[in-house]
């Protein structure tokens, strides 16, 4: 699973590694985005695209929007057989932008909260899936999901899942038009452990209101408690 992550990359870095040219505000730093907040992720029409979407899918058919906080995430391994992820994965696939993600792990002295990301903070895209929803008063809402997989070696100790991060290569051909089902399997793989780092971070970041420099920072685990 995949229930916060950050985004704090300046535009220059993100304008570097993806190839953006927008511009806008939608690139603030984001320390500790949350399920139904609104976050920048790319989609590809006739050319790589930005747009704001609210994080927790709701698919186009859905009755009540309150189902995008059921469908936060996607198993990668299984998107075939959701009628909530049919459609995206077929013409609506997307980059979500992120620069690492908190993942608890659990002991007797409490949950100890961990940010995971690329060694030296790099930016990447989550494979993501979006949708739009109408309401009856013709409100149209975007929403996206983040695709998870099983957790590196790297990533396990702490949690048994962890988001799909995808690589330059990877990235082209999520945005590609739809191979058939057979092609997903390319992105059911873990990102290399070796390639990324865990950070012990404070509790502060457990209050999803906290969106700030601190939620970053790291801090000395409590006595006796290693990750291996």
């Amino acid at each position: 699973m995949c229930g916060r992550y950050t985004q704090t990359a300046n535009l220059e870095s993100l304008t570097s590694r993806f190839g953006l040219t927008d511009t806008s505000e939608m690139f603030g730093l984001r320390y500790n985005l949350a399920p139904g907040q609104q976050a920048p992720v790319l989609i590809k029409d006739a050319f790589l695209t930005a747009s704001l979407m609210q994080w927790g899918l709701v698919p186009s058919w859905a009755r009540n929007p309150s189902i995008g906080y059921k469908l936060i995430n996607a198993r990668a391994e299984t998107l075939q057989e959701k009628p909530s992820f049919k459609k995206s994965l077929v013409d609506r696939r997307c980059l979500v932008l992120a620069d690492g993600f908190y993942e608890w792990r659990k002991s007797a002295g409490g949950n100890q909260p961990y940010l995971i990301r690329l060694n030296k903070g790099a930016p990447f895209g989550f494979a993501g899936l979006w949708d739009c929803w109408r309401g009856s008063d013709g409100h149209v809402l975007k929403t996206f999901t983040i695709l998870t997989t099983v957790a590196n070696a790297l990533v396990e100790p702490i949690h048994k899942r962890m988001p799909v991060i995808l690589d330059r290569q990877q990235r082209d051909a999520w945005l590609l038009p739809w191979a058939g089902p057979e092609g997903i399997r390319q992105f059911c793989d873990p990102f290399p452990a070796l390639a990324m780092e865990t950070i012990p971070v404070s509790d502060y970041v457990n209050n999803p209101a906290h969106d700030s420099v601190k939620c970053v920072q790291a801090v000395p685990l409590p006595d006796r408690q290693t990750l291996f």
